[in-house]
This record gives C-alpha cells, structure tokens and sequence, in this order.
C-alpha cells in the first residue's frame, strides 16, 4: 500500500499568529511541505518561502503551494500535492481567520482523495487576545472540539505577574471543550515541528531550499537572542521530546492496539512500523498517531527496520520507552483473537471515510 501524504489543518482567529506558525514550519530543515491557502494576498506568507500566487501547484523553497479561494476546489488540490512525483512530507491547509476549524476536519477526514490521510488539526490562539476574541464566555468554544494540538501564542504580550494564571484559564476552557487536545505554549509562532510532521532528512538537500535556508539564518538569530535573553522575559523556543524503540521481532496486536487507544502521558504523535502477528502469518502495519487520530495501513513485513517513536512535550522519557517497550515485546505464540480483531477494526477504518478511532 502507498504511503498517504498526512494533510494538516492549520486555523485560528484573525491575527491570532497561524501565519507566522506557517512561516516557522516552512524553514524546517529538509522538509518538502505542501501548502493550501485560502486567501494567499491577505495571508503575508513570507516572501522568503514563497513568491507569487499560483492556481498550479508551484515548486517553492522544495514545497508546493496551492491557492483556493474557497474550499470547493480542496480535493483537487490534495489530488495535485498529494502526486508521487512531487515527493511531499506533508500538506498544511492554511484557513482563514474565519473558517470553521471542525468543518475544514471534516473535509479533510473525508477527502475524496485516496493519497492522502488526516495529520492533525493545529489551531492557534492569542495569549493576550483570547477572553475578547474566541472565547467571550459562557459556552466553551465548540471550535476546539477537532483539534489535535492548540498552540496558545503571544504568551509574551501578558502581563508577566499574571501569565501563569492566565495561561491556566485559558487551557481550562479549551479543555472543557476537548478534555484529551495537547496544548503548547509559546512565543513569535514557534512550535517545533517534530509535533507537526516528518522531514524526509534532517538536512537540506544540496541545491535545493536555498530561500528557507536564508530565512532560517534569521530564525537562528532569534533563538540565539532568545537564549542569552532567557532570564529576562522572552521563552526560548519550545523542544518537543522523542523516544525510540526499535521491535526485535513480531508483536502481540492486543499489546499494540493497547498502546495506541491510549498512548503515555504527553504522547501527541506515535509512529513507526512493525510486523504483528496475527496467528496466521506475520504482516506489516504502519502506525501513524495524532492527538485521538489514529491512522494504520498494512506493507510488506519485510521492508525495512521495525519500531515505533513517541513524540510530545515534557514527556516522562522512562514511562514512555517502558510503554513502548511493553507493547513491542515479541510474540512467538498465538495471540489473543480479539486483538487480531481490535487492530483489524483500526486498520479498516483508515482505509475508509471513518479514519478517527471510535475512541477518539
């Protein structure tokens, strides 16, 4: 089975910063992203990562960038960037400040486009803005019901004596809406993308994103400025946490959907590819996790090396490898049916419309 391109809904409030976050995730070293836009004039995406509107897909800084001036048109541009040829890591779906985050996840979980699977939802928000703009009382925001990661943005711009505070009511109201979102805190839109996606190298190839490779000499600065400056108001950038752990041989469907259903404490992505033992022969699975959003296709057994990577903010590194560690154990013997059924039920709905856990 072909690998699907994970496609990544990015939203938030006018001026909330989701372009900026954008604009940081496009420097990522070696990452070939895709990029849909709504409304590419009035968004400012950097010059420096991308010039010009296109209604193609465009190669830009090792990407492409598609412009829809609504959502209409959104298959037809993951059929475009979701091509094999172009050899994308990711698609991020920039909306407008506008734009419903729970009906851009819809559409996209329910993509016509058989390339292409859901990567998360990322919906930003404004420190210092929240209470007057998403979130005026009352009712919880039903806007946060999709969403897989909430970055809370320009934490910078509240009052030092009364961030701490601040910060807390607003992850208390998101969570009355979506008790199990991962939320990061953060300054100038920086969210390391390892939550977000996976670069196919952790380098540049040689002669290509020279632009995002300037722009992020820029970046670098600031992160520098930041870390000299730490003591004195500004966050350094936020480092997401990952640990590895590599199968010896095939394993127990049961323990693996375990771990899956319910992932270690500040796991948002689990990935990686194992060969399960169904009892009757031993297949290979691709495992994809996002916040709830479980994603798992069959390949060979054979190809390449078995394990999985768990990946979040703050994680408890021992917890986590000794879960990892439990659920990869080899399983020599027959396991039990209902964990053959259990993977199998996950497996059958990432190949269909239903691609979120019932769980989630």
């Amino acid at each position: 089975m072909a690998v699907r391109v994970p496609v990544i809904a990015l939203t938030g409030y006018l001026g909330a910063g989701k372009t900026t976050v954008l604009n940081n995730l496009l420097r990522a070293p070696g990452a070939r992203l895709g990029v849909v836009v709504n409304d590419f004039g009035a968004i400012n995406v950097d010059a420096a990562l991308v010039s010009g509107q296109v209604d193609q897909p465009a190669s830009i800084a090792g990407g492409c960038l598609c412009c829809l001036p609504d959502t209409d048109g959104l298959d037809t541009a993951l059929e475009k960037l979701s091509h094999p040829r172009l050899r994308l890591d990711a698609v991020i779906v920039e909306a407008s400040g506008v734009a419903d985050p729970p009906a851009l996840a819809r559409l996209i979980r329910f993509s016509g486009v058989n390339r292409v699977r859901p990567g998360g939802l990322v919906d930003v928000v404004d420190a210092a803005a929240y209470f007057d703009t998403v979130d005026p009382g009352g009712l919880p925001p039903a806007r946060f019901a999709s969403a897989s990661l909430v970055v809370i943005n320009k934490t910078d711009r509240v009052p030092a004596a009364t961030r701490a505070e601040t910060l807390a009511r607003i992850a208390a109201r998101v969570r009355e809406s979506n008790p199990q979102v991962h939320i990061v805190d953060t300054t100038l839109g920086r969210v390391d993308p390892r939550l977000v996606f996976d670069a196919a190298s952790p380098h540049d190839p040689v002669g290509e994103l020279p632009l995002a490779a300037l722009a992020r000499a820029d970046q670098e600065h600031d992160r520098d400025h930041d870390q000299d400056h730490a003591g004195h108001g500004t966050a350094p950038h936020p480092r997401a946490d990952a640990v590895t752990v590599p199968a010896a041989g095939p394993v127990d469907p049961g323990r693996l959907v375990d771990l899956i259903e319910d992932p270690p404490a500040g796991v948002y992505r689990l990935k990686g590819t194992v060969t399960v033992n169904t009892g009757r022969s031993l297949r290979g699975h691709v495992v994809n996790l996002v916040g709830r959003q479980i994603h798992i296709a069959t390949r060979s057994a054979a190809e390449g090396p078995s394990g999985l990577v768990a990946i979040g903010m703050g994680l408890d590194q021992s917890a986590v490898r000794s879960r990892l560690e439990e659920a990869l154990q080899p399983c020599p013997d027959r396991p039990a049916p209902d964990g053959v059924r259990r993977l199998a039920r996950h497996r059958r709905l990432s190949a269909t419309g239903s691609r979120r856990s019932e769980n989630g």
